[in-house]
């Protein structure tokens, strides 16, 4: 109607038929304007008379005016009550009970609203949904059914339904609610919620769109639909906007935060976007996920028909835009392994285990990069460290064995070059002399524990002295080492010295304890296991060699005494996995 003001303030026109309309300053509560703001029709006036014997200057002015349009049309005219009479009404309303403050709400449905409230504020939902249902039907069954009052029943029940995981039901009074009351924000939002959380992720970001329309301030709504988007380019990738539904257009009176003229753009060109524009998006967080799909789609292509070099390429441009991405890292390894690259390709590794310790495709990669590097051992560390996560990986295991081969072979070729040097160097010896300053060489590797110094003090005393007993295998002077030594200090003075050649000596030289000293035995086996290195040995033992520490085991455990029993050896035997 054009007649009806639309500013807030009292205004007077007239009409074609010669009616003036006047309309109240106060936005809500009257019980003849409460639902103007959703429904703004001319209200029959003749239903609220001044009060009688009410008189003011306003008043006074307002029938001077209404004598005027009598004799210009004939028209008899209506009007509301003034301001004084209006406040003598809202007096009246406001010494009523708070039950009947609730809108509209016929007394019944209203106590029943407000209980329903107060009892979501304790957090009692279910309660609360059985409230919400009983103001539903009591509304119903009365004949006075108010849209917007309904529409608020139903949003304020999906709220306890959305609190409680009931998502489907709230979805469903959401949807009835905005049936009632189109583009209301609560309904918008808790059924946008609701979405997300079952994975409907177009319905919710069609939804959460909507709400930022009405208003372009609500962070919850923003923090949606960027948590959508990221789930949406996932699931059906660069092209998800195509099969998103369409997104209703909100008329701008529905708006409640009008957005600045820059907002304004960026919004509308959002919204263009979402509904099938070609526009290209203004959120550049969107397109940097896009991109980063894009590029990275393009590396697994490349990588599955070979074309390792490009599949270099696109990766690198993937991590130009994000550099905290652990499988580009692992994909671009491969890439560089598959073209023997393999520095670069156990740096890459290192990355993604930077950002992933217990990455398994990380942690296999940078093993096989090794073992293109020949490094061996540390190779060896890794497939173990993924046997620990996963033993029952077959690949991981086959290169396992491999690895133990071949570290196996190099350390007996190691050792048949140290038994050699000496033999070597006597058969050149010509002159007495050269023999008599080799004679104190030649004594140390013999084995004699005359010459050889058996009581180390620090690490490197006592790798000297293993080292040399090891040499001619001696396993008499090894036996006395290690009694001379606390079993409690062997980790120390071992450090990362411990092999399989090694192990194995220190193992048959604590047999020659058996008999004499069984706890020494005990509290070296116990503290052995203990030392830098020792899963990387026994993948060194061979079969024979395992026999070798089972026997030992066995002959421990006939020997209990007081300081150990045969159940402290089967625990320390489990260490041994022989």
């Amino acid at each position: 109607d054009s007649s009806l003001a639309v500013g807030g303030e009292i205004v007077n026109n007239t009409s074609e038929m010669g009616n003036t309309l006047k309309k109240s300053t106060d936005k809500g509560g009257s019980p003849y304007f409460g639902n103007e703001r959703h429904s703004p029709k001319p209200t029959n006036e003749a239903s609220s008379p001044r009060k009688r014997g009410s008189y003011d200057k306003n008043s006074a002015s307002e029938e001077v005016k209404k004598d005027e349009i009598k004799k210009n049309d004939g028209h008899k005219s209506e009007e509301k009550p003034d301001k004084q009479d209006w406040n003598t009404q809202e007096k009246a309303n406001s010494s009523s009970s708070a039950v009947q403050n609730s809108g509209n709400l016929p007394p019944p449905a209203a106590k029943l609203k407000s209980q329903g409230n107060e009892l979501f504020k304790n957090g009692q939902f279910g309660d609360a949904i059985d409230k919400y249902t009983e103001a539903i039907k009591t509304l119903t069954d009365s004949g006075t059914e108010n849209l917007s009052d309904m529409s608020v029943l139903y949003s304020n029940r999906a709220a306890c339904y959305l609190k409680t995981g009931n998502c489907s039901e709230c979805i469903e009074d959401c949807t009835r609610a905005l049936e009632l009351q189109p583009f209301s924000l609560k309904p918008l939002l808790r059924r946008a919620i609701a979405y997300e959380t079952t994975e409907r992720y177009r319905q919710g970001y069609v939804d959460f769109k909507t709400a930022l329309q009405i208003d372009s301030g609500i962070q919850s709504a923003s923090d949606g639909v960027n948590r959508i988007t990221k789930a949406l380019l996932e699931q059906d990738g660069v092209n998800w906007r195509e099969k998103l539904p369409p997104i209703p257009q909100v008329p701008a009176t529905s708006q409640l935060h009008r957005p600045t003229a820059n907002e304004t753009t960026s919004l509308q060109n959002s919204t263009n976007n979402d509904l099938g524009s070609n526009t290209m998006p203004q959120d550049t967080e969107e397109t940097s996920d896009e991109l980063f799909l894009k590029f990275k789609q393009e590396g697994n292509n490349c990588v599955k028909s070979g074309n390792y070099e490009e599949g270099i390429k696109s990766y690198c441009e993937c991590l130009k835009l994000k550099r905290d991405e652990c499988a580009i890292y692992t994909n671009r390894a491969l890439c560089y392994m598959k073209l023997n690259k393999y520095e670069e390709s156990k740096n890459d590794c290192d990355l993604a285990l930077q950002l992933e310790p217990s990455n398994i495709k990380a942690l296999y990669r940078r093993a096989m990069a090794n073992k293109g590097l020949k490094n061996f051992e540390t190779s060896v560390n890794d497939l173990n460290k993924i046997i620990i996560l996963d033993p029952n990986i077959a690949e991981v295991n086959k290169e396992l064995q491999e690895l133990t081969e071949i570290l196996a072979k190099q350390t007996h070729e190691q050792n048949c070059e140290k038994h050699r040097k000496p033999v070597h160097i006597y058969e050149v010896s010509e002159s007495e002399d050269e023999e008599k300053e080799g004679e104190p060489v030649a004594r140390e590797y013999c084995g004699s524990s005359e010459r050889l110094h058996l009581m180390p003090t620090n690490a490197y005393e006592f790798g000297q002295a293993i080292n040399a007993v090891k040499s001619k295998w001696n396993i008499g002077s090894c036996a006395e080492l290690l009694a001379n030594i606390e079993p409690r200090d062997l980790p120390c003075l071992m450090s990362n010295k411990l092999d399989g050649d090694t192990f194995l000596i220190i193992i048959q030289a604590l047999g020659e304890h058996i008999q004499k000293n069984p706890n020494l035995v005990y509290q070296h086996l116990l503290y052995l296991q203990k030392v830098e290195r020792f899963k990387v040995a026994l993948t060194l033992l061979s079969t024979a060699d395992k026999k070798k520490v089972q026997q030992l085991f066995s002959h421990l455990a006939e020997r209990q005494n007081e300081y150990f029993t045969s159940e402290d050896v089967k625990n320390v035997e489990n260490e041994y996995e022989v």
